[in-house]
């Protein structure tokens, strides 16, 4: 039998696990650890997912049960308007200063009901704090490395050589115990990412060291309800293939829990692939188009009303939207194995006078509204 195919079916045989406690035992098994006993106690496991509301045949792909986002110590739900202005001051040119704090940490986390990953983070969550700022701001990222391994960041963006954060270039890997302060200027404006650039450079990615970086244009975006996706995926059993797909890490959370919209509002989607092991990932809108910002570096769309878009690993891009009708709307990507491995979500689109109910339905509230909507107005701390 051929490597691919042994991969495939790897793949395929934790989907079909379907089932919180089989799920726990795959993935105990994958990377040698006991599961805790709650997931192997069908007295003791969460109530069952329920299939979205006219989606039944992708809906049964679930796994049964829930994650348990405290333990985990993140939310995919949050993440998605989790903006860090970092904590912000002024130069005594009047630039504005922003400084930021990141501490790469080995951490378990739980990726899929009852799969359990070692991983490597920043901050202590898959994906890394989304840092957000303004083109021309000047950042100071202390980077304190509490971790067994040599780390680094890496900044897509524009900056000196002894910043890029690769080994050989300034301090090049930072050492067990050790920290190093990045600081460079904020550019260009746009959709970017950061991640560790340490050697093997595809262990440390796949292992969870990455984050969003935006760069907001100095006048700013027209108003949106503002999300950041971040698509990525684990090799559970470390063959070189991915076994559990997501966005913000979790498999199925947004078919477990729609995203909350509002019909006629504009939708503005900043995503980004960080997929290890596959070559590409994509994004497709049910029931509706988009206009595409390549990377986002550009004020006008670079497609224009499309419905699909492919990106390769690190590429990014900027997606706005509006929804004309109410009811719940798949997105995934183009890439069948991978939606149903975990990485389908749905919007539930709501008339207005029924937002505060669809908020409270996805166990949200209205600090997640405000953090949605304030878009490129985010200052920091201290602004």
């Amino acid at each position: 039998m051929s490597r691919w195919l042994q991969s495939l079916l790897s793949r395929r045989d934790v989907l079909r696990a379907g089932a919180g406690s089989a799920a726990a035992l795959v993935g105990a098994q994958a990377v040698g650890q006991v599961p805790p006993a709650a997931a192997m106690d069908h007295t003791k496991m969460p109530p069952p997912a329920t299939s979205p509301k006219g989606h039944g045949e992708h809906g049964g792909n679930l796994l049964v049960g829930t994650v348990d986002h405290v333990r985990n110590g993140f939310d995919p739900m949050q993440l998605l308007t989790d903006w860090d202005g970092g904590k912000v001051s002024r130069l005594p040119n009047g630039q504005t200063l922003r400084d930021y704090t990141i501490t790469a940490q080995e951490k378990e986390i739980e990726i899929a009901p009852g799969v359990f990953f070692p991983a490597w983070t920043y901050n202590g969550r898959v994906p890394g704090p989304t840092l957000r700022c303004t083109e021309g701001d000047r950042l100071r990222i202390t980077f304190f490395n509490h971790t067994s391994h040599p780390h680094t960041i890496h900044f897509h963006g524009v900056h000196a050589a002894e910043m890029d954060g690769v080994p050989g270039a300034g301090p090049g890997e930072i050492q067990p115990g050790a920290s190093f302060v990045y600081e460079f200027d904020a550019e260009p404006f746009g959709c970017h990412l950061y991640h560790c650039h340490a050697t093997s450079l595809k262990r440390h990615i796949h292992k969870g060291m990455y984050g969003a970086f935006i760069v907001d244009p100095r006048g700013g975006r027209p108003p949106a309800r503002e999300f950041m996706m971040l698509q990525n995926a684990f090799d559970t059993n470390f063959d070189g293939a991915n076994e559990i797909y997501a966005v913000n890490t979790v498999g199925f959370e947004f078919a477990r829990r729609p995203i909350p919209v509002k019909k006629g509002e504009l939708i503005r989607l900043y995503l980004i692939n960080i997929l290890e092991f596959d070559l590409i990932n994509g994004f497709h809108l049910h029931a509706n188009f988009f206009n595409y910002y390549d990377t986002g570096t550009t004020l006008e769309p670079t497609s224009r009303i499309v419905d699909t878009i492919t990106q390769g690993q690190g590429q990014r891009g900027i997606l706005e939207f509006r929804y004309r009708f109410t009811g719940q709307f798949m997105f995934h990507p183009h890439i069948s194995e991978f939606t149903e491995l975990g990485w389908m979500g749905l919007f539930n689109v709501v008339e207005s006078a029924n937002y505060a109910a669809a908020l409270k339905d996805a166990g949200l509230d209205a600090a997640w509204d405000r953090r949605a909507t304030q878009g490129s107005t985010v200052k920091g701390q201290g602004a």
